[in-house]
């Protein structure tokens, strides 16, 4: 179980994965639109319902991939075959 989250946690804060400027781009705009929607009665389904589907969308791919190391897609997914070498 510590092993997976490592994991995880390793995937969710890879620079290689997803750059700074991406992250920073992803977030300005979930605030964005949270501030537009605050007040209305979208704003929890934003700020709840986005992290929430997010999160699940996730699982489900590392479900499908048996845990990143099958492709799965339409598209030439080699990465996620090759052995990943850890420095």
């Amino acid at each position: 179980m510590r092993e997976q989250i490592r994991r995880e946690l390793g995937v969710m804060f890879s620079r290689r994965i997803q750059p700074i400027p991406v992250r920073v781009a992803k977030w300005m705009v979930f605030l964005a639109v949270a501030r537009g929607l605050r007040g209305t009665r979208w704003f929890w389904a934003w700020v709840f319902g986005l992290p929430t589907v997010g999160i699940m969308v996730h699982f489900f791919y590392r479900h499908m991939t048996r845990g990143w190391t099958r492709p799965c897609g339409g598209w030439a997914d080699v990465e996620a075959i090759r052995p990943r070498i850890e420095v």
